[in-house]
């Protein structure tokens, strides 16, 4: 090596740089590298929409309490009260 000696990242950055030109010179090379950018698309929409699902879980646990809420018996009822029944009234036959 001329002069100082590089650090262990840079020789790895160096090497990685030449495999990928290398690579790139392979036969079939472009479909894997359409492959490597299709798949990194389709992670950035799964990232999209598993951000989306925190708000989700937040509006269905909110929808959850307000359910809740709402089929809960309520204190400030008064409890059904039971009805006697009617007595017919007293019919005379017409004369």
């Amino acid at each position: 090596m001329a002069g100082q000696p590089r650090d262990l990242l840079t020789m790895l950055a160096d090497r990685g740089e030449e495999a990928i030109q290398k690579l790139s010179d392979t036969p079939g090379a472009d479909r894997l590298l359409g492959v490597a950018q299709s798949m990194r698309e389709r992670l950035d929409e799964i990232q999209k929409r598993v951000r989306g699902i925190d708000a989700l879980e937040a509006r269905v646990a909110e929808l959850e309490r307000k359910v809740e809420k709402l089929s809960a018996p309520s204190a400030k009822r008064a409890p059904a009260r039971k009805r006697a029944p009617k007595k017919p009234a007293n019919r005379r036959p017409a004369a």
